[in-house]
């Protein structure tokens, strides 16, 4: 059974007033903070648990950690980013013994959870959208349009993951290359022909200031795949 250091139902009341959803992850995190008679502390966290505006810390010394209300300073051990956070609360078991203690970002601020979060955060939003569309109705034009950016993301991150691979396996990553340029090449042809089909039904404005940015990438372009041939 979890507790809090001084009220058994705060945990209850802090998970309903989040601002925003936590994700689950796990990075190490070493935190700072001032002592009695200005002695600066410190100790190694794990985040298991955060959001833009805090995270669940689990400390891997239970008997060395920062009162509730305190400010400290945080380290990703990962990324090297740090960040000001205060102590808004401390876990305990029903025995009295230190389980976590959620902290409190001073301001708010996703970057510091790093890309690990940032991936998990915009896949959690992304199955809250899958649920939205299939129950509203939703315009052809735009799903069109979210599809193919998906599936762009999707192979992307396929080639990254073949990348990493290769380098943990020690084989050569050169080729990863060839198809990251393959699908932007597909990608491209893609653009190409939306916006021919949007030239066709009238949704691009004549006076639109892109169109002639457009015309002149075109230009450079057409003149750089005359060179293959």
């Amino acid at each position: 059974m979890l507790t809090d250091a001084h009220d058994p139902g705060r945990m209850r009341f802090e998970k309903e007033r989040r601002r925003s959803d936590r994700y689950p992850l796990v990075i190490p995190i070493h935190l700072k903070w001032p002592g009695p008679g200005g002695v600066l502390h410190s100790a190694h966290a794990q985040a298991r648990e955060a959001n833009l505006h805090g995270g669940l810390l689990e400390f891997m010394d239970a008997d060395r950690h920062p009162a509730e209300g305190t400010e400290v300073e945080l380290m990703n051990l990962v990324s090297g980013q740090t960040a000001k956070a205060r102590i808004s609360a401390i876990r305990r078991s029903s025995t009295g013994a230190l389980l976590a203690v959620t902290v409190e970002l001073l301001p708010p601020n996703e970057a510091f959870w790093g890309l690990t979060f940032q991936l998990k955060r915009t896949t959690g939003e992304l199955l809250k959208l899958e649920h939205g569309m299939k129950a509203g109705d939703i315009d052809p034009y735009v799903l069109r349009e979210f599809r193919e950016a998906v599936d762009y993301i999707r192979k992307t991150a396929w080639a990254v993951q073949e990348w990493q691979e290769r380098q943990v396996q020690k084989r050569d990553t050169a080729t990863v290359i060839p198809l990251l340029v393959m699908e932007r090449i597909r990608r491209g042809t893609q653009l190409y022909e939306a916006l021919t089909a949007d030239l066709k039904n009238h949704a691009i404005r004549p006076e639109a200031s892109e169109i002639e940015d457009l015309f002149h990438a075109i230009e450079r372009l057409y003149e750089e795949l005359k060179q293959l041939n």
